[in-house]
């Protein structure tokens, strides 16, 4: 199926090498290397994403509004098939994007410095910023509700009605201690009628991974638009602070391993606000530390969610896979809280 899709892109008679690439566990990537250029395959996963042709149009709007207004700016727009297309349909198997390889430019997987953290943080800020004067009402939705607390919490409630009653049962004290803190719901609900929270281009998905670097470390760009669409700031930076705080991602199973890293909050919160200061409402600058938990406690309600559903959506690769992780966001969600004092800043 691959030397089809190559042949879309005008490689059949060019020498290719193909080999898996990253770590993603989404789409399928590959690195192509063609003579003396490098190039990015995906397969994009539309059992994720069921509107593929949502993705393209927005990555579209973005590249053209970034052409347009900010030139310089180093994008990472999709290379055209042979008939223009910058998306490409194999019936029967799916859909396929090519992007350019960015020389000697690298990613991480695992945020080891606070420096690191800033890096990201600032080039996801600015990526917003130089974004701010785009029409938000044009960009498409590729995953309805990603970052809904209100619906992830309602599905959570679901499923203790219709879930796996043993598992519910065992689970008593964590599902306490997950209601003990739906007052973020809450806040939440009134972020939403707040006009003074703003919806804006927002990434959704901020690791560490989806920001390339130079030889000196410094951020390049952003990369991994798929989930890119309307949105508030808080699923971006909640997102980094979720993901770069702890030395330990949710996989991890002793939870004494979990740490709130404060440089690496300063770094986050620094970096982004650095870009955002003049696009950020007065009302939006207290609410920070508020992103962090906003995320982490999203994040182990879609766990445990989960694990009640019998792993339906995220699957499992041990028993009580789900349960763990739901677990380990949890402990990261007390330690937050336990720092609260320390770690709430107010730029307003």
């Amino acid at each position: 199926m691959l030397q089809q899709v190559l042949k879309a892109y005008g490689f059949n008679s060019i020498s290719v090498q193909v080999s898996a690439y990253g770590s993603g566990l989404i789409n399928s990537t590959w690195l192509v290397m063609a003579e003396d250029k490098k190039y990015i395959l995906q397969k994009i996963n539309d059992q994720v994403f069921k509107h593929p042709e949502a993705i393209e149009y927005n990555i579209n709007t973005i590249a053209s509004f970034l052409q347009t207004n900010h030139p310089d700016y180093l994008f990472t727009a999709p290379v055209k098939t042979s008939e223009g297309s910058t998306m490409l349909k194999i019936e029967g198997d799916g859909y396929y994007r090519l992007f350019p390889f960015v020389k000697d430019a690298n990613s991480i997987d695992v945020v080891e410095t606070a420096a690191q953290a800033f890096e990201a943080a600032s080039q996801f800020g600015r990526f917003t910023k130089m974004l701010s004067g785009l029409n938000i009402e044009t960009l498409k939705t590729t995953i309805p509700s990603f970052h809904d607390l209100s619906l992830r919490y309602q599905q959570l409630l679901l499923s203790l009605e219709n879930g796996n009653k043993q598992r519910i049962e065992d689970a008593a004290t964590l599902i306490k201690d997950v209601k003990s803190y739906s007052f973020i719901v809450e806040e939440y609900e009134q972020i939403k009628l707040n006009p003074a929270f703003k919806q804006r281009v927002t990434h959704h998905d901020t690791k560490i991974s989806n920001v390339l670097f130079d030889s000196q470390a410094k951020g390049l760009c952003v990369i991994d638009l798929d989930t890119m669409m309307s949105g508030y700031f808080i699923s971006d930076v909640g997102d980094m602070m979720r993901t770069y705080l702890s030395p330990v991602s949710e996989e991890e199973t002793d939870f004494e391993k979990i740490e709130l890293r404060i440089p690496f909050y300063k770094a986050v919160v620094e970096g982004y606000y650095q870009e955002m200061k003049d696009e950020l409402t007065d009302t939006e600058k207290k609410y920070f530390f508020y992103a962090g938990i906003f995320m982490v406690y999203m994040q182990a309600i879609r766990f445990l969610t989960d694990h009640f559903n019998d792993d339906s959506y995220y699957g499992a690769k041990y028993k009580g896979h789900n349960l763990i992780r739901a677990k380990n966001q949890m402990d990261l969600l007390h330690k937050m809280m336990d720092k609260q004092t320390i770690l709430q800043l107010n730029f307003a």
